[in-house]
Formats: structure tokens, sequence, C-alpha cells
């Protein structure tokens, strides 16, 4: 998405062209959150994997949250079309297809 943007909307995200400050990061995500947990656990349905997922509560927990701010790229018109689950899925049938 933002390759295929024009160079006059493209061209100000760039640090040498930009006066402001502002890193040239365009946070990538849908803009939801869900924990290690819960991504497991739709893993699990999406693979229909029967066995058990284990934690290891010795080892830290990690970033507890990992939401990232997605403003900048809904601003230049991006938003999301393909649902997690959904895009699981894909992926996991593209997977089983090629083996």
């Amino acid at each position: 998405f933002l390759m295929d943007l024009p160079d006059e909307r493209f061209q100000p995200l760039l640090a040498a062209e930009r006066n402001d400050g502002t890193p040239p990061l365009i946070n990538i995500g849908s803009g939801t959150d869900l924990t290690i947990a819960e991504l497991a656990m739709l893993v699990k349905e999406v693979t229909q994997f029967c066995g058990k997922v284990v934690y290891d509560s010795t080892k830290p927990d990690g970033t507890l949250q990992k939401l990232e701010d997605i403003s900048r790229l809904r601003a230049l018109g991006w938003a999301p079309r393909i649902p997690l689950r959904e895009g699981l899925a894909g992926l996991y049938s593209c997977m089983i297809e090629q083996h």
C-alpha cells in the first residue's frame, strides 16, 4: 500500500522531506490487540490442532500490550480488509495445498 502511493503522498513520509521531527515510521497492524494466549487458541482452532497449548510460567511475560498505533497509516487511507482468523485460515490452507 505505502509503496503504491503517488510520490506526492509518499515523499513527505521520508525523514529528509520532513521538518516536523516525526520519524519516518509507519506502524502496520489491524488496530486491534489480542494476547498470546488468544492468538495461540486462534491458531489452534484454525489448524484444528487437538493437542494442548502449554505455557512456561517461569519465563518473563514480555511486553504486556503490543498494540500498534496505526493512525498515520489509516490517515493515508489504508484499512485492513482481511480479519485475522480469515487470513490465518487462508495461509494455513495454502500451506496444506503445497504439501
